[in-house]
């Protein structure tokens, strides 16, 4: 499997890989499999994300980067949306069953080797930063920073991700999971990608999202 980032992170990304597929294998293709509480929730934060396309777009490309089994797949074709569509995850068990379940579908791919991504018009990740597992918050925040950077040069239009945020209650934050200052992350992505973007914090999750316009 290839990997987006350099050396460094290497460790990380086969530990969140294991994790994942253990995941899909005791839950399944559904939202427990990608480690989210709910459908509808899973739904709702790809409704945030798919602001980054704008509506005056027809025929565009769209990364899917920590895809799962696809949902934001299954969730674009309810819409009347014309978007070439590949999933990228780092775990095969994930792209295993993505493709299994959308061997029918047309103008979609699904991968796990990098070196098969291509540059499309947007990306979007959605939960990738959440489950730091066992990593200092401090070597988390490097990988956010890689992967956004690879989110950032994969893209001709923009991308847009999902974190969990440091404005929700600290009594009931979870040791393994990674919160967010939403507006250290806005700053950081002004300075690094562009001027263009909107922080999104009125939904009603724990959490925001960034989207990113070049």
């Amino acid at each position: 499997m290839s990997s987006p980032s350099n050396d460094r992170n290497i460790e990380i990304l086969e530990t969140v890989g294991r994790y994942y597929s253990d995941k899909i294998g005791l839950f399944g293709p559904t939202a427990r499999g990608v480690d989210w509480n709910s459908e509808e929730s899973q739904l709702l934060r790809f409704d945030q994300l798919l602001r980054v396309v704008t509506s005056d777009d027809e025929a565009v490309s769209l990364l899917d980067y920590g895809c799962g089994y696809g949902a934001l797949l299954d969730f674009l074709r309810t819409r009347s949306t014309r978007i070439s569509y590949v999933g990228y995850d780092i775990s095969t068990a994930m792209i295993d069953s993505a493709r299994s379940r959308h061997r029918s579908v047309p103008d979609c791919a699904f991968t796990s080797d990098w070196s098969e991504i291509q540059p499309v018009d947007y990306a979007v990740a959605s939960g990738i930063f959440n489950v730091k597992l066992q990593y200092a918050d401090d070597r988390w925040r490097d990988y956010v920073e890689q992967t956004l950077d690879t989110l950032n040069s994969v893209c001709r239009r923009g991308f847009a991700f999902n974190m969990l945020s440091t404005c929700s209650d600290a009594a009931r934050r979870r040791s393994d999971l990674y919160y967010s200052d939403p507006g250290e992350m806005f700053d950081f992505c002004t300075r690094r990608f562009s001027p263009r973007l909107a922080l999104l914090h009125d939904y009603p999750l724990f959490e925001f999202t960034l989207i990113i316009r070049k």
